[in-house]
């Protein structure tokens, strides 16, 4: 591959934190998305052969359902370019080595990575010392 053809990879990577506290989400494969996981600030759904996930704003998440969270979210600045490669990965493997489970949700533009609530702390501070940006949210 031609230096000019070489993917091109991100030497640190900008993220902001999302304000709102997220859930994810388990339906079955063959509910409807319900009108509480429609609204708020982040909304994202994934259907599968065996499940429907949502990511939504955790006080939108009615009692009894089966969730995990409440999660924060730290989306990559974008809009990003298909080309580019190793986002994720620069952000995730720190984040793994500190033990720091993650859910990560990719749209069009761009990427996020949720850590449960009470690891945001930590979760910055592994990111910044792995040279990322943490931009105001």
């Amino acid at each position: 591959m031609a230096a000019a053809d070489a993917p091109l990879r991100p030497p640190s990577v900008k993220v902001s934190i999302l304000a709102a506290e997220l859930a994810v989400v388990r339906l079955a494969q063959t509910d409807e998305i319900p009108d509480w996981a429609r609204h708020g600030a982040f909304a994202s759904a994934t259907r599968t052969g065996n499940e429907l996930s949502l990511v939504c704003e955790f006080e939108r998440v009615p009692e009894g359902q089966r969730r995990e969270g409440p999660f924060r979210a730290f989306e990559v600045a974008g809009p990003l370019d298909f080309a580019l490669t190793g986002i994720l990965s620069a952000l995730l493997a720190p984040l793994a080595e500190a033990g720091i489970s993650i859910f990560a949700v990719s749209t069009f533009d761009t990427d996020y990575v949720l850590v449960k609530a009470d690891r945001l702390e930590a979760a910055v501070a592994v990111l910044r010392a792995a040279g990322h940006e943490i931009l105001a949210g």
